[in-house]
């Protein structure tokens, strides 16, 4: 019997994790599981690096090569649950996992950014035996593409393979939601949707039907995507599709994000300072139009036509010169402004900012790592398929997929929920049904639920 095995047999023991990496993401993962009371051990070269994270976060730490039998063993890959590789290497990352394979009944993760193998990852998967392969900047053009598609919204996250969405958008002053009792929505506007959550002068509620909305609210919902065109047309909130976007920086994100957006019918021009990579972008991107230039320097930015443009997305290196190009671009045009951000440091002063819509790449990577962690822990009344972080950190949106458990067949108004949660959805073989009091669970469906709570790995956590 497997190490899985015998594990999947208990009820949420901690896991056994090894992460090989102490660069940003391999600290906010060992921070996070740790958090969450798995045994952590970090492998990294740099012997300050190491103790640093182990004495931060009281976790075990191992100075060497991720990829080295003898540093694994070490470590204690033979009783390892679950191994994270996110050196800064994905040859490195790949081998990492490959090893530890070898050795140990143990599932494994890699993150490979390189965008020579992005067709290939299913087959590297697949003859590799990685449990899962994770590309940072793919997700994230995928994100920013999907904003791109919903201009009025702040941040969209998607569930159930795309069949349901949670949008965050923000209430004008003079929305006609302002007033209005969300017991109300369904009766006024006729579209399939329920509200999960409203922030408001920096509190968040996860709101009842008599909660009523004010202007300045910042409201998250969930739907499917063609509700939510309904919706936002109803309200009277931006929903064409962007034709135009200006990417500042040439790097991973900007092909993903470009190839993407030509797919779509979008025009799309990049500005990238070096010649050698603009060079190399014109011959991956006949279709788009490529500025070779200073992207921070204004001249350059209104010669490129940012007046005109219909989004701006400044992907550079550094936080500091893509936040100053999206306070710039707000101030000097009415375009849709989404702005990466690498470090989560300043993530409090960042919400200060007037800022539209910002992607962490970096977040991305640990939610799809956390949610993973999660359903390897869970018993077998269900499985973690989606995790978010959402709110700013101060609640949960997960999607679990229901198998025996103690929520199936009964009336959700009869089931004893924790407070400060929400059943949001529920898919039923791609049926979105937004649940009322009647509803029941069943098994077989996916369940969207919406919490303050933390640590969640089973449906069944949601009873009182």
């Amino acid at each position: 019997m497997s190490i899985l095995d015998q594990f999947k047999k208990s009820d949420k023991q901690p896991l056994n994790v090894i992460i090989v990496g102490c660069g940003n993401v391999g600290v906010i993962l060992a921070e996070r599981l740790s958090r969450e009371e798995h045994h952590v051990t970090v492998i990294d070269k740099n012997a300050d690096t190491v103790k640093t994270v182990s004495e931060t976060y009281d976790v075990l730490g191992v100075v060497g090569n991720g990829s080295s039998y003898h540093i694994l063993m070490e470590a204690g890959i033979e009783h390892a649950d679950l191994l994270i590789a996110v050196t800064a290497s994905d040859e490195l990352n790949l081998l990492c996992c490959t090893v530890a394979k070898k050795v140990s009944n143990c599932a494994t993760i890699a993150r490979v950014r390189t965008p020579d193998y992005t067709d290939e990852l299913p087959y590297l998967r697949s003859k590799l035996g990685i449990s899962m392969i994770i590309n940072p900047e793919l997700e994230a053009a995928q994100e920013i593409a999907r904003l791109l598609r919903l201009p009025g919204a702040i941040s969209i996250n998607s569930f159930a393979k795309g069949h349901a969405e949670m949008v965050k958008f923000k209430l004008s002053e003079d929305s006609p939601l302002c007033g209005k009792a969300l017991m109300q929505l369904q009766e006024t506007f006729s579209v399939g949707l329920l509200v999960c959550g409203v922030e408001r002068d920096g509190e968040l509620t996860i709101p009842n039907g008599a909660f009523i909305l004010e202007g300045g609210d910042i409201v998250s919902f969930i739907a499917t995507a063609r509700n939510t065109q309904k919706f936002f047309k109803k309200i009277s909130v931006e929903t064409r599709k962007v034709s135009t976007a200006m990417l500042v920086g040439g790097g991973k994100i900007s092909y993903y994000l470009a190839k993407r957006l030509l797919d779509a019918g979008i025009e799309v021009k990049i500005i990238e300072k070096s010649a050698e990579r603009c060079s190399e972008l014109a011959e991956e991107l006949s279709d788009a139009q490529i500025f070779c230039g200073d992207g921070t320097n204004e001249k350059t930015l209104l010669e490129a036509g940012l007046g005109q443009t219909g989004s701006f997305i400044p992907l550079t290196n550094i936080d500091e010169e893509n936040i100053l190009l999206t306070l710039y671009a707000k101030k000097t045009t009415s375009a849709k402004v989404i702005t990466k951000i690498d470090r989560m440091n300043f993530h409090d002063v960042i919400l200060g900012l007037d800022m539209d819509s910002v992607v962490y790449p970096r977040y991305i990577t640990t939610e799809s790592i956390i949610a993973y962690a999660r359903a390897r822990q869970n018993s077998l009344g269900s499985n973690i398929e989606t995790l978010y972080h959402v709110f700013d950190d101060r609640a949960e949106a997960i999607e679990f997929r229901v198998g025996a458990c103690k929520v199936t067949d009964t009336p959700l108004m009869r089931l004893p929920l924790k407070k400060d949660l929400l059943i949001a959805c529920i898919n039923r073989g791609g049926k979105i049904i937004i649940p009322s009091g009647h509803d029941c669970i069943m098994e077989g469906d996916t369940v969207i639920i919406v919490t303050k709570h933390t640590g969640f790995h089973d449906i069944d956590d949601i009873l009182a």
